[in-house]
């Protein structure tokens, strides 16, 4: 006799659980019960179940059982499947156009030309000799040790997929600092992606799209990092002070040229902050997405996990942690000076 049995014959659904639910031996108890020649002795209220759907299905075999709602959800994503690749496969094919360029320009341009460059940024963007000794010496220290076309491989991949994160996610902040319906709308969602685990990115898009596709892990990391930018463009431009906006409008301001001359001036270091937390994010994603064949160091990271290659994991863990370093260096001695010159 299973736990629930009375809740069914109370409610008087005997007949629509069937005949065979009450008598049918449906627990390892029962099983052993009737073995020897006995009954299944009753749940002490120390040992009741919860009602479960499982346990629920012991009592009634005609009610469902969790493994049931899982395979409805697998058949109702592989019945659109078609459908979505169809419509997304066009939508997200300059995606891998765009990383397999980048690849195919870093790792095909001499190293004399790409470290140059590399450098000529870091000094453009925060005007720090100390920083850009660091990152020259950082590069040349992995390629040193043949970890170069990795680490330029995460690059690029950071760089493509950062930008569009921004390019996207910096109107979507707008316009949620413009309207609280879209605001109200958008921060679910946004809360999702953020609290989402990030290997179950990838399961929805192993199934859309092929694994030799640049666009599956380009996806899975926008999705992972756009977040950031888009909520502090949003609270950067909700939080400029109103008097401002009150002179603005004094002067005759349209709200365009509010916008673009006022706003988005203010909020730029609430921006950067979050360009800065957007690229630290598309780096842990990169790792992360060498499962589904992004290229990089989260190539050998998977390679020493997968083989116990001890050094070759360290190493490549460490090559990681210096390109974080540098990208977080390098946007934040971007926005110290902005900050500096909104004050002077």
């Amino acid at each position: 006799m299973a736990t629930y049995d009375w809740l069914f014959s109370s409610l008087g659904l005997d007949g629509w659980c069937g005949a065979s639910g009450g008598s049918a031996p449906t627990s390892l108890a029962d099983l052993a019960a009737q073995s020897s020649g006995g009954e299944a002795a009753a749940p002490t209220i120390w040992e009741l179940p919860f009602p479960s759907m499982d346990a629920l299905n012991d009592s009634c075999p005609a009610f469902p059982q969790s493994r049931e709602l899982t395979l409805g959800l697998e058949r109702g994503f592989l019945d659109v499947k078609d459908a979505l690749s169809f419509v997304l496969d066009p939508i997200t094919q300059p995606l891998s156009w765009a990383l397999d360029g980048a690849l195919y320009g870093i790792l095909n341009t001499p190293w004399w030309i790409v470290i140059p460059i590399l450098l000529a940024i870091t000094w453009f963007v925060s005007r720090s000799w100390g920083l850009l000794t660091f990152v020259a010496v950082s590069i040349l220290g992995l390629a040193f040790i043949d970890h170069y076309d990795y680490a330029m491989q995460t690059l690029a991949i950071i760089f493509v997929c950062a930008a569009i994160c921004v390019i996207i996610g910096v109107p979507i902040g707008i316009a949620m600092s413009r309207s609280d319906t879209m605001q109200n709308a958008t921060i679910p969602i946004l809360d999702m992606l953020q609290t989402l685990p990030p290997f179950v990115y990838l399961i929805p898009l192993i199934f859309l799209f092929s694994v030799t596709e640049p666009k599956l892990y380009g996806i899975a990391i926008i999705l992972y990092a756009i977040v950031p930018v888009v909520r502090l463009t949003n609270l950067g431009i909700r939080m400029v002070d109103k008097s401002v906006i009150e002179a603005a409008d004094a002067f005759g301001m349209t709200d365009r040229q509010k916008l673009f001359g006022v706003q988005v001036p203010l909020a730029l270091p609430n921006i950067m902050a979050g360009v800065n937390q957007t690229i630290m994010m598309s780096l842990a994603m990169v790792v992360i997405a060498s499962l589904v064949s992004a290229p990089g160091l989260g190539v050998l990271v998977l390679r020493g996990i997968r083989n116990l290659e001890l050094g070759v994991g360290l190493v490549a863990g460490l090559g990681i942690v210096i390109l974080a370093v540098i990208l977080d260096r390098t946007t934040k001695a971007s926005l110290a000076r902005i900050n500096a010159t909104h004050k002077a």
